[in-house]
Order: structure tokens, then C-alpha cells, then sequence
């Protein structure tokens, strides 16, 4: 089990060679509780904050709502991911999926090591639904480099099976002898993407338990959309967070792995 912290991190030592990293995905949904009922984000950034994660992988994370900042009196005036990084993730980085006329949302990564650098790949297919992909390579002590992609697949299953041709294509293109993170929401419940990913990377809770996990709805996890992936690391603890307060933070129950390097 991870244990949560009460007091932020201090900075990171930039010379001992890191060994662990403690991993965190969540679905934001927007900032809002199941079923749109309750603007929640400010509670969100103190359970975040309490994992004491070194990265964290965020999908469905505003930039901007210009008509929720009027509606609801708490909306930050920063972009979300900002809002949740504050003082415990110095780096962040954003990719924008989709806009529309009164904001826009995407993926983040929060992060206590420096981002070299991050792009956004857009793997939307035919039809309404943006979908990206957030790669970013970090410098994480004792390491040349370690990249983070955080990931929001589609809706359809014939889109989730060409997004993951193009994950595929961008490991590829990535040092072999790199240690890589690979999380988010798959929406992937028939475990066909799994199929075809587990011949490429480990994933953290089928190494430990056998399985992906179930991680939605939060309240009763049914169905695995969530994963942890992995390249030249290992999983050495696993667990859904799916117990309040999580369980009303979010239609998704967050991730949690602490990953060997």
C-alpha cells in the first residue's frame, strides 16, 4: 500500500540516483463529482495532494470554461492542472484535445522532476471525439531520460484499436533502454487494447494481481478503463483508490503504483 502523506515532499535531491517513483492517473472529469453534481475540484487537489505522487497523469482536465468560471464562485482563475499542481508539482504540462466555444480540456502531467520537453499527439479518428496523446521526457536523476505519455483513448472500439497503432508507433521511436510510463484512461472494458499492449509493456496491476483493474464507476469499480504501463520498470506496489473520499471525486477510482526505475 502507498502510503499518503500530510506534508508535501521536500525538493527533489538532484544528486542521488532515483530508483522509485510513485505514480498516480486519474480522470478529472472536468473537475465536477459523478453525474455533474457538485463542483469538487478544490477537494480534488487535497486528496491529490495527500498521495504525495511524483508524477501524476491527468485526463479530462480543463484549460479553460469561461462559462463555468461565471457559474460556479470556486473555479480558479489558473487552468485546472495548475490549480491541482500548486506548490507539490513545480512542472506541468498540458495537452489540449479538445475546444470549443466556451473552453477546452485535454491531458496533463504533473511532475516533481523537470519537463525537458512534451508534445501533444493528436490521435483523434473521423468523427467528434479529440482524443491525444501527452509525451513528456523528464529528467529524472540517475537516469539519461525517462518518458511520460498520458493517455485518453476513444469511445469506439475500431478508434481505440487505430490510437493504439499510433502509441505503438511513438514507443517505437523512443530510446530502447528508457525507462517508460505509459497511464491514463484506455476506456479499453474488453481488454482487446490490453491484448496488444501487454506484448510491448508490463501492466502494473496484471504483473501484480493478474489483471487490469476495475476502476469505473468509482463508486462500485466494474470495469477496467484505467492502466498503468510500463517499459524497462516494474510495478512493486498496486492499488485502486476507490474508497471515499475518492469515491465522490470523480466517475473513475485513481491508480496509485510505486514504480522500480
Amino acid at each position: 500500500m502507498i502510503e499518503p502523506l500530510t506534508q508535501p515532499r521536500p525538493a527533489v535531491d538532484t544528486r542521488a540516483a532515483v530508483r522509485r517513483l510513485n505514480v498516480l492517473t486519474l480522470n478529472v472529469h472536468k473537475g465536477f463529482a459523478p453525474f455533474n453534481r457538485r463542483f469538487i475540484l478544490p477537494e480534488l487537489r487535497e486528496a491529490v495532494r495527500a498521495t504525495g505522487a511524483d508524477l501524476v497523469f491527468l485526463q479530462e482536465v480543463h484549460g479553460s470554461h469561461h462559462a463555468h468560471a461565471q457559474r460556479h464562485p470556486g473555479w480558479p482563475q489558473t487552468p485546472q492542472y495548475e490549480f491541482l499542481a500548486d506548490s507539490m508539482w513545480p512542472q506541468f504540462a498540458y495537452g489540449r484535445n479538445a475546444v470549443y466555444p466556451h473552453g477546452d480540456h485535454g491531458n496533463a502531467l504533473l511532475s516533481k522532476f523537470p519537463i525537458l520537453d512534451h508534445r501533444n499527439l493528436d490521435v483523434s479518428i473521423k468523427g467528434n471525439e479529440e482524443r491525444g496523446l501527452l509525451h513528456c521526457r523528464l529528467d529524472v536523476p540517475g537516469h539519461d531520460q525517462v518518458h511520460a505519455i498520458c493517455v485518453h483513448l476513444g469511445l469506439r472500439e475500431a478508434h481505440r484499436q487505430r490510437q493504439v497503432e499510433l502509441l505503438l508507433e511513438l514507443l517505437d521511436s523512443l530510446p530502447a533502454n528508457a525507462p517508460v510510463i505509459v497511464a491514463g484512461d484506455f476506456n479499453d472494458w474488453r481488454l482487446k487494447a490490453d491484448d496488444v499492449l501487454s506484448q510491448h509493456l508490463v501492466e502494473a496491476f496484471g504483473e501484480r494481481f493478474g489483471t487490469p483493474a476495475r476502476s469505473f464507476p468509482a463508486r462500485w469499480p466494474a470495469l477496467r478503463l484505467d492502466r498503468i504501463y510500463l517499459r524497462n520498470a516494474m510495478p512493486s506496489q498496486a492499488q485502486v483508490l476507490s474508497k471515499y473520499p475518492w469515491s465522490h471525486l470523480s466517475d473513475h477510482a485513481p491508480l496509485a503504483a510505486e514504480v522500480n526505475l
